[in-house]
């Protein structure tokens, strides 16, 4: 096979429509094929209906732990954005390459697919694994049972690098991430004898304001952390649905809410907090009324925040790499926290900007994808010398 660009290898990935709620599986076929026409194994692990796939693949020698370059292959929804590209073609204008996926993040895993034969001429010391998952923006789901495995063998993977959308400035920090449904069963009624049923509306409305109190709790100037933007453990209500008439009380309303973690917070004690609240102070007076009532909450999804020391043999590997050591934070969730839970400590960097990601026009600069280019280039030059002992050094 000839060697490809990260551009020419972006131009196919972005023609897979890889939105989470499909299948990702012409991708990870397309990823598998390219490494094995250059001699490079993958293994796949797949989802229980077997409709999606990650895929793994290792560089270099087997019988070590390695680096850890990973990425997400889904994308998020074009459904109701006005976009003047096509969103499944790149498309180049100005220095910027358009289409679904380029920031977030199918740039970082081309000029990672272009870096294979680098890696390939120039054997690593220590091995390069390949790491691409499915369902990251659905809750950072896929990677699980990626993770899951990799636990169980002998040589574990030593760190991780995540290619997220930083604008290639280094990052050893996120937020974590609850969301959950809460449910509220009231007792319906004609709207002339209201007193007589549940409004669930109501109750519903009393648990998202409690919700809105532990918020402005947590927001407190006790509980910042200078390093992220907010600088506080935030919770917000996103969605909401309840009734069926004006001239009915309603007997069902459910509503979704989220907290967006500091690292070393747990963010379940939100939902433990309003379950109390619920318990002691509204369940009581519903099932006065009504004995059925009832207020039901359900988790539906979640992961972990992210927050590696500046003073880690990643964080030293980073600076190599990136040539800066102001590290930063960001708002959004990675797959980070996950690995650095499964031992592995991990890292974010990685072309193009979250501002641009998630939008109409998603797009990342052919400046960006070379500074990435160049940073997987002095990775491979690393490895190749026989010098990644002296990351350890304190």
């Amino acid at each position: 096979m000839n060697k490809l660009s990260s551009r020419a290898l972006l131009e196919q990935l972005i023609g897979f429509a890889t939105v989470s709620r499909d299948s990702n599986l012409e991708l990870i076929a397309f990823i598998r094929d390219y490494l094995a026409d250059l001699g490079v194994r993958s293994e796949l692990f797949y989802n229980p209906e077997r409709t999606k796939a990650n895929l793994f693949a290792t560089i270099g020698p087997q019988n070590r732990g390695g680096i850890v370059l990973s990425g997400h292959t889904d994308v998020v929804p074009v459904d109701g954005q006005v976009w003047t590209v096509e969103p499944f073609r790149l498309t180049e204008n100005n220095g910027r390459l358009y289409g679904r996926g380029t920031a977030d993040m199918k740039g970082f895993i081309a000029s990672v697919l272009a870096a294979v034969p680098a890696f390939l001429d120039q054997p690593p010391t220590l091995p390069v694994h390949l790491a691409f998952s499915y369902d990251e923006e659905v809750g950072c789901l896929g990677v699980r049972p990626m993770l899951a495995e990799l636990a169980k063998r002998a040589h574990k993977p030593r760190l991780c690098l995540i290619g997220e959308p930083t604008g290639m400035k280094p990052v050893l920090g996120h937020k974590g991430k609850l969301a959950m449904r809460c449910q509220v069963k009231g007792a319906a009624c004609h709207s002339a004898y209201a007193p007589y049923g549940v409004n669930a509306i109501e109750y519903a409305a009393r648990l998202i304001g409690r919700l809105g109190q532990i918020g402005a709790q947590l927001a407190q100037a006790e509980h910042h952390d200078p390093r992220f933007d907010p600088p506080f453990t935030t919770v917000q209500t996103g969605l909401i649905k309840g009734g069926r008439a004006l001239n009915i009380v309603p007997a069902e309303c459910e509503f979704d809410f989220e907290v967006r973690a500091l690292p070393g917070f747990d963010a379940q004690a939100v939902s433990d907090e309003l379950r109390s609240y619920a318990d002691t102070e509204l369940l009581p007076a519903m099932r006065s009324v009504q004995a059925d009532t009832d207020i039901h909450l359900q988790a539906l999804s979640a992961y972990p925040g992210l927050a590696t020391s500046p003073n880690s043999e990643a964080a030293r590997l980073l600076t190599l790499l990136s040539g800066s050591s102001e590290f930063g934070t960001v708002a959004f969730g990675t797959e980070g926290g996950l690995f650095d839970e499964a031992g592995i400590p991990t890292v974010v960097c990685g072309p193009g900007s979250m501002d641009q990601g998630h939008k109409p026009d998603e797009f990342v600069t052919v400046q960006q994808l070379s500074e990435c280019d160049a940073m997987l280039g002095r990775l491979t030059g690393y490895l190749s010398e026989d010098r990644v002992p002296e990351l350890t050094a304190r």
